[in-house]
């Protein structure tokens, strides 16, 4: 095999990946290519930012938003606000576990919760900027690198 050719005697074969951050056991198993995968990546990633921002906003608007009214009018609320998160989210993963492991797939979710939490915190809920808020990103960071290694 080339390096960057088709495999002799498997006309429609994907060609290898280039990167193994981009390797998982879903590829493995027929391959879409580099472009691909980043092409379904960012797919991925574009609709759970939006399915995040309706998340964050059913778990925790209410605490500011609805905290004069009984507990079963903001759950009502924050399913009604949920269902737009998941509107966004099944199709999301649906679509992000044909190139990435379901691992791979938590993680960058929680990744995008975490980017998505801090700015909604601090500007939205106008909580004080902690230095956990760091601490948490670096742990997530251990979480990305163990996640998306070779090996």
């Amino acid at each position: 095999m080339k390096p960057h050719g088709r495999p002799k005697g498997r006309a429609n074969a994907s060609p290898p990946l280039e990167t193994p951050l981009l390797r998982s056991p879903r590829q493995d198993r027929g391959g879409i290519g580099y472009i691909g995968a980043m092409s379904v990546i960012l797919q991925t990633a574009g609709l759970l930012i939006l399915s995040n921002v309706f998340m964050t906003f059913a778990w925790y608007a209410h605490l500011k938003n609805l905290n004069d009214k009984p507990w079963y009018i903001a759950a009502l609320i924050s399913w009604g606000i949920a269902l737009f998160e998941y509107l966004l989210q099944v199709p999301a993963n649906r679509i992000g576990y044909t190139a990435l492991s379901l691992g791979q797939l938590k993680i960058l979710q929680e990744i995008i919760t975490l980017s998505l939490f801090v700015p909604f915190a601090l500007f939205y809920m106008q909580q004080p900027l902690k230095l956990d808020y760091l601490w948490a990103g670096l742990c997530l960071l251990g979480a990305v690198y163990f996640m998306f290694r070779n090996g």
